[in-house]
């Protein structure tokens, strides 16, 4: 059987469509957003409506939760959807909710989206305290059920006690190395070296606030930013998570930023005169387009092997290590 194709990060306006895409482009697993800011209630309300996606288009999509699905998924011809959280709102204040959560079909959860959090600090606060009480118990908790740890819009120092507190390695799900462009959500070189010291997973994000010239990016670029990496920290850490948020309407950009906890717009990484979702690079428009990605990374010093890992295998394997019960 050929390696897998997996995307650990999507956002998008999910549809037939969609679905279709993924088939064509040969996406065999995607781990799906499935809250930012809702509470439990309103989280279960977006499973709903997967399982209605799940019944009616079964023949391209199902719900994955091990990772054996992304080998069924190959098997059958279809795309294993994993769910995820990038807020952990839906937890509220009730740390059994983790794993009412795992139950569910929850695999990751950030412990914070860019603000303070119960739990950690995100990287848009000024200053960062680090893993709260509730925090270190949350991620214990985590850890015991089988739910993957993600910092992809937490702080340095909040990254780094994660890090260090989880007994499983965690994952940054969507980001890209600071070093490359110093986005406010790219990670550093120190944090970075702590995650794959430690067996953690990168994905690299092609959301263009992250990329270097943003929508203008080549995948020249892109792909070579891969490279150093692969130099930097290991290739068997690294995939990709591009952040894909096809066909949301720009008002959505609104609710990810600041969903009720504000009545002011945080433009965020963008800026008051591009409140929206900037176009993707040329090179990558949705997932039929994964293809340019391995040829890219095939045109640079990476091996085969190397390269078939960032594209899936690495993320399979983490999957593996990652999804069961401690």
């Amino acid at each position: 059987m050929k390696p897998p194709l997996i995307d650990s990060l999507q956002y998008a306006n999910f549809s037939p469509e969609i679905f279709a895409q993924m088939r064509e482009g040969g996406v065999d697993a995607v781990h799906v957003t499935i809250a930012y800011h809702e509470s439990f209630r309103e989280m279960v309300l977006n499973l709903e409506r997967w399982n209605r996606w799940f019944e009616d288009h079964g023949d391209m999509i199902f719900k994955g939760t091990t990772a054996g699905d992304v080998v069924r998924a190959q098997e059958t011809g279809r795309t294993a959807i994993f769910f995820g959280f990038q807020n952990p709102s839906p937890i509220e204040d009730d740390i059994g909710l983790v794993e009412i959560c795992h139950q569910l079909g929850i695999r990751f959860m950030q412990l914070t989206y860019n603000n303070q959090s119960l739990w950690a600090t995100g990287c848009y606060e000024a200053e960062d305290t680090g893993l709260t009480r509730m925090g270190k118990q949350v991620v214990a908790e985590m850890n015991r059920v089988g739910i993957v740890v993600d910092m992809s819009h937490s702080a340095d120092r909040s990254t780094l006690e994660a890090i260090e507190h989880s007994s499983r390695p965690i994952a940054i799900t969507h980001a890209n190395p600071a070093w490359w462009h110093s986005a406010l959500r790219n990670k550093s070189d120190e944090v970075l070296r702590a995650l794959t010291q430690a067996g953690g997973m990168l994905g690299f994000s092609i959301y263009p606030h992250h990329l270097k010239e943003g929508s203008a990016c080549t995948r020249e670029s892109f792909c070579g930013m891969i490279e150093e990496a692969a130099r930097r920290y290991g290739a068997q850490h690294l995939g990709i998570g591009t952040d894909l948020c096809q066909n949301q309407p720009d008002s959505v950009v609104e609710w990810m930023r600041v969903g009720r906890w504000s009545k002011q717009i945080d433009y965020g990484e963008g800026s008051a005169s591009n409140a929206g979702f900037p176009p993707m690079p040329t090179w990558f428009q949705d997932n039929r387009h994964f293809g340019a990605i391995r040829d890219g990374l095939l045109a640079t010093s990476l091996s085969s092997d190397e390269v078939d890992g960032i594209m899936g295998s690495n993320w399979l394997r983490f999957y593996e290590e990652s999804f069961g019960p401690q």
